[in-house]
């Protein structure tokens, strides 16, 4: 790292987990971010304000006024363009040395396969099961860590599943394809702050990975932002699950 490299990064290399070591390790990582929305916003904002390389932002649709009460990537002055062109704006404006690719289009199977296979890490900020179980897929297919968040009405949640390890439970062992309805915050409604504490927490998570400091604790932690009160569930592997059960003999790294 150059000397203004160190010196933005500089609250991160004093901390003893993270260092000089930990932080050329996030500089390097490449992040894959599906839904430029209300979660995507504030997990895109710290993940390019502490300086990862490539930020790969994905969202087909455009800024909406309704969005702005909570998507804080957007102004009303890009009200009807791109979710995804409006988020590189704001990001590069942050952190210029950050590489953000913005695509505005919905990904199909073939396409999302390819962006997972590039990624070093992958953010779920998107708010559909069909997206979720998607990237999920691909996720166990190519091995790559996935940091998914929900939020609705005052409800959230948050699990990471290091698809890395032989032993960790994907996504659909966690909620099985076909065994929920969507929930969207248009009919449903959503508190604003609440998908940028669970979106912040997927930032934090990536960045943990990132430079080598997760945990590794497979588990799902609920928020209840009513009475700002978390519930946190162990997770384990269904070794039934239509999606891991063989994930090792499909593999594809």
């Amino acid at each position: 790292m150059n000397d203004d490299e160190l010196l933005r990064y500089s609250r991160h290399i004093l901390l003893d987990e993270i260092g000089v070591e930990g932080q050329q390790k996030i500089r390097a990582t490449h992040v894959l971010v599906i839904g430029a929305g209300g979660l995507g916003s504030p997990a895109a904002y710290y993940l390019a304000s502490a300086g990862v390389a490539t930020i790969v932002l994905v969202d087909g649709d455009v800024v909406d006024l309704t969005n702005l009460q909570r998507q804080i990537l957007h102004t009303t002055e890009r009200v009807g363009i791109s979710k995804a062109l409006s988020g590189q704006q704001t990001l590069n404006a942050i952190n210029a040395d950050v590489h953000v690719v913005p695509i505005s289009t919905r990904v199909d199977s073939a396409s999302m396969d390819a962006l997972v296979k590039q990624a070093s890490i992958v953010l779920d900020c998107s708010d559909n099961f069909a997206t979720r179980h998607a990237i999920n897929q691909a996720c166990v297919r190519y091995s790559r860590p996935l940091v998914s968040g929900a939020a609705i009405r005052f409800d959230g949640q948050i699990a990471v599943f290091d698809l890395r390890r032989a032993g960790s439970p994907c996504y659909a062992c966690v909620f099985p394809p076909g065994g929920g309805a969507d929930e969207l915050c248009s009919t449903m409604g959503v508190f604003a702050p609440l998908t940028g504490i669970i979106g912040a927490m997927q930032a934090a998570e990536a960045l943990k990975l990132a430079a080598g400091i997760w945990s590794g604790a497979a588990q799902l932690m609920m928020l209840d932002a009513l009475a700002m009160r978390w519930h946190t569930v162990r997770l384990t592997r269904d070794p039934e699950c239509p999606v891991c059960a063989n994930r090792e003999a499909r593999s594809a790294h």
